[in-house]
């Protein structure tokens, strides 16, 4: 027999819940929605006192499904829950796939309509001092956990509402959690530790969905504890546990279309704050050419991720982020600023079995004025895995 709440049931005693919560808050002069266990009773209660003929499998089902629309996420809160889940899309409100292990399955979980999913999309991005309308149809936003959260809608989403989360570890990743996981290898593991604590910087490169953000976090984490740290977002992802820590986050334009802080103004706020070392979530515009001079200047052991299919393509992909600053350099110029700003490059891949593993790590150093060499160090072969190729300088 089915456990899926009836639609009339759950919208009935979502409704006398919701009355039963209003009338507390009214009583009360400084009254907070109750929890999660709170709720679950007085649902409980209502539900009981019901002409409803449930058994407690149903009737545990509906206390969940109300609980999860008045204080979650609706349908999808369950896989918000579960552990194993590490990604959520939901392409429309009757077609929700999630990520398991790396592979791609599609879910029971179901909104009513447009209208339900949208609410929940206002839901999450309401907290954060973000909006989504049909002046504004697509947004970034971040769950309290620190889930990554893209949402768009029509007119620029042709089939309805459309929202993917990318949930957040609850575990902070870190080379030991990598190993584990057999994202590297221990030789590599001791490799950028050493480089870590060598101040040498670190762009980490690879495809949507690699573990870049991962990698970096892991890397962030050996960082020694008497520097002064300043790490740079669009949505606030590091699980830094550092002494000396300032987080800062972009910010998007308001309604009037002002206010915007941009990753770019914030680098450049940063090199005001004495950071031993700055760390940019993701570099993919201007901002490059800020990142590379604060490398140059005196903030070595500085870090960054940028989407990439190679360390080869990373370079390339540099040259023309600098070249969107504005700045008409010569591209010699460039090349040398690469060269003097990063020295470690850690390209990341996802395998078709769903693993992320980082594929190779690769030294950088100028070969000749106008020219850079990549120097592989450690290189990915499936199904052999790891091979050492080259000692780092130092």
């Amino acid at each position: 027999m089915s456990t899926s709440p009836n639609s009339a049931q759950e919208d009935r005693l979502h409704a006398l819940v919701a009355e039963s919560i209003a009338a507390d808050l009214q009583m009360a002069d400084e009254a907070a929605i109750p929890g999660a266990e709170v709720i679950a009773e007085r649902a409980e209660r209502i539900a009981r006192a019901q002409p409803w003929l449930l058994n407690e499998a149903e009737l545990s089902a509906l206390v969940r499904s109300v609980v999860d629309r008045v204080i979650g996420l609706g349908p999808i809160q369950p896989l918000l829950d579960d552990p194993e889940v590490t990604e959520i899309m939901v392409n429309d409100p009757t077609c929700v796939y999630i990520e398991r292990h790396g592979q791609l399955e599609v879910t029971s979980a179901r909104f009513r309509d447009e209208t339900d999913l949208r609410h929940v999309i206002d839901r999450i991005v309401a907290p954060v001092g973000r909006r989504i309308d049909e002046s504004s149809p697509l947004v970034d936003a971040r769950l309290p956990d620190g889930s990554r959260v893209n949402a768009i809608i029509p007119p620029l989403a042709v089939r309805g509402p459309i929202l993917t989360i990318r949930k957040f570890s609850r575990q902070p990743f870190s080379l030991e959690r990598l190993i584990a996981l057999q994202t590297l290898s221990p030789d590599m593991a001791d490799l950028l530790l050493r480089s870590v604590e060598q101040r040498h910087s670190v762009l980490v490169s690879g495809g949507t969905g690699s573990g870049k953000t991962s990698t970096l976090n892991a890397l962030s984490l050996c960082i020694p504890a008497g520097e002064r740290i300043i790490t740079i977002e669009d949505s606030a992802e590091l699980q830094l546990r550092h002494p000396h820590l300032v987080a800062l986050e972009a910010r998007p334009p308001n309604i009037e279309g002002e206010g915007e802080v941009t990753i770019r103004t914030l680098v450049r706020n940063a090199l005001r704050m004495r950071p031993d070392r700055i760390l940019v979530g993701e570099v993919r515009g201007g901002e490059a050419f800020d990142m590379l001079q604060a490398m140059n200047t005196g903030h070595r052991g500085s870090m960054t991720t940028l989407h990439a299919n190679s360390p080869a393509d990373a370079l390339i992909r540099l040259e023309s982020m600098v070249l969107m600053a504005g700045f008409d350099m010569p591209l010699a110029a460039i090349r040398r600023m690469i060269a003097g700003a990063i020295e470690i490059i850690v390209q990341q891949d996802r395998l078709a079995d769903g693993r992320r593993v980082v594929t190779g790590i690769h030294w950088l150093r100028p070969e000749s004025a106008n020219s850079l060499r990549l120097t592989p160090l450690f290189v990915f072969h499936p199904p052999a895995g790891w091979r050492q190729v080259g000692e780092a300088p130092g």
